[in-house]
């Protein structure tokens, strides 16, 4: 520190970069702030842009450091207040603030409104903002956060009233810019010589040499089940074992357990479409045993029940069902007769008034392979297509679906050959 001083006084800039290049290097947790607030000093912007963008990748590494709460409220604000805050939601940046102002409640009280300002309420969960900001005794007794949460509840309500929507867009409802996260592939159970299995295979893509790894095997063997993320959460839900199965596990990929303790669905299912949109779990078509199933059910995560929904345009069973892209896709499958390799995409901006004149099926690219039993899952805003059958033989076929150019690729092919198996996408810790 000393040597940036005196370069800085002798006007000496080559030494001066030398000591910018050296801390850019230190960087860390403990110090990014200290290092900006220093380039701020000596006017290093060089310096001082990668300490600010290393403070706002590394927020929540932060908030649970020891340097968190001593941090100057300007330096708080700056940071809640920036596009480019790394974080998974809002809830964080809140919890953030209180535990920021609680650490000097006397002090520190007076700064909640603008901090609160710059907490996107409306993009937090309509439980979130329920049990914990109105929860906060902060909160409710000053007038401008009240009316910040009563914005935020508002918004979510306006979820309901479609036409209410436009007026009430702002900074506050726009997500801050995305951020990639690094993504794993699961494949859990299926069917394998006639067997279904509990096994389950991991992939990350982001590794140097990608290979496939096994991890805790489910409670329950599962052939021509779903497998969806919630949470971060894996969900196995219906297929079959020695009987059709209603019934749902989870998967915690930081404890490398399952649990049971999830409502079964409404409908024995299997070979059906499961996907995960908007905080709800759909499970699709299918079958029950004895007939191809058209029926869709909604799992609602928070009340731990399913409700039907709007039903598929004809029945299906063994198809895939992904998102992408906000879009809810059905691929390929059979009407008990046939082997499709169509697509179709449900665009569900409005499926939540399950409106069946604007709930409309496209079709898209098909793909290169005919398959049935086969899943789906997304990675990194591309579709992978794993599995499944093209007949009688099982497939290890992968294929890749790329949206904007609206086509399939294909992809290397999976260790095992799998009929019906499980897929989900964790990010990865």
């Amino acid at each position: 520190m000393s040597i940036l001083h005196a370069a800085n006084l002798l006007q000496l800039d080559k030494v001066k970069g030398l000591c910018c290049e050296f801390l850019k290097e230190e960087l860390d947790v403990s110090n990014c702030l200290a290092i900006g607030a220093l380039a701020d000093i000596y006017a290093c912007q060089e310096l001082l842009c990668c300490a600010k963008e290393y403070s706002l990748n590394k927020f929540q590494q932060l908030v649970g450091s020891e340097k968190f709460t001593s941090l100057p409220f300007g330096q708080l604000l700056e940071l809640i207040s920036s596009e480019e805050l790394r974080v998974e939601s809002e809830e964080q940046v809140f919890q953030a603030v209180a535990k920021w102002v609680s650490f000097d409640l006397t002090a520190r009280k007076q700064f909640l409104p603008q901090l609160l300002e710059q907490v996107r309420l409306p993009l937090c969960h309509p439980k979130f903002l329920v049990d914990t900001v109105s929860g906060d005794a902060l909160v409710m007794e000053d007038a401008a956060c009240r009316h910040l949460l009563d914005e935020a509840k508002n918004y979510q309500l306006s979820k309901l009233y479609t036409p209410t929507r436009p007026a009430m867009q702002g900074l506050r409802t726009r997500p801050r810019n995305p951020v990639k996260f690094s993504e794993v592939l699961y494949v859990v159970g299926g069917v394998c010589n006639g067997d279904a299995v509990d096994s389950v295979e991991r992939l990350d893509p982001g590794e140097p040499n990608p290979s496939w790894q096994r991890v805790a095997s489910m409670t329950k063997r599962r052939g021509g089940h779903g497998v969806a993320v919630l949470d971060n959460l894996l969900y196995a839900v219906g297929g079959r074992n020695k009987e059709i199965l209603s019934s749902i596990e989870r998967y915690d990929p930081a404890t490398n357990e399952w649990s049971n303790d999830v409502a079964s669905m409404l409908t024995c299912r299997e070979y059906f479409g499961l996907a995960a949109l908007d905080g709800f779990l759909y499970a699709v078509g299918g079958d029950d045993g004895s007939t191809c199933l058209d029926s869709v059910e909604c799992y609602d995560v928070r009340r731990n029940e399913w409700t039907r929904v709007a039903p598929l345009s004809s029945c299906r069973h063994r198809l895939s069902v992904s998102v992408l892209n906000g879009c809810l896709y059905a691929v390929g499958g059979s009407d008990g007769n046939a082997c499709f390799n169509v697509v179709e995409r449900l665009d569900p901006r409005v499926v939540e008034k399950y409106d069946p004149l604007t709930n409309e099926w496209t079709a898209v690219a098909a793909m290169n392979c005919k398959r049935f039993a086969g899943r789906l899952a997304v990675v990194s805003e591309r579709m992978y297509a794993v599995g499944g059958k093209d007949g009688n033989c099982s497939q290890n076929i992968v294929e890749v679906f790329v949206p904007e150019a609206n086509q399939w690729n294909l992809h290397s092919s999976m260790v095992q050959r799998r009929c019906a198996p499980g897929v989900g996408v964790i990010r990865k810790p």
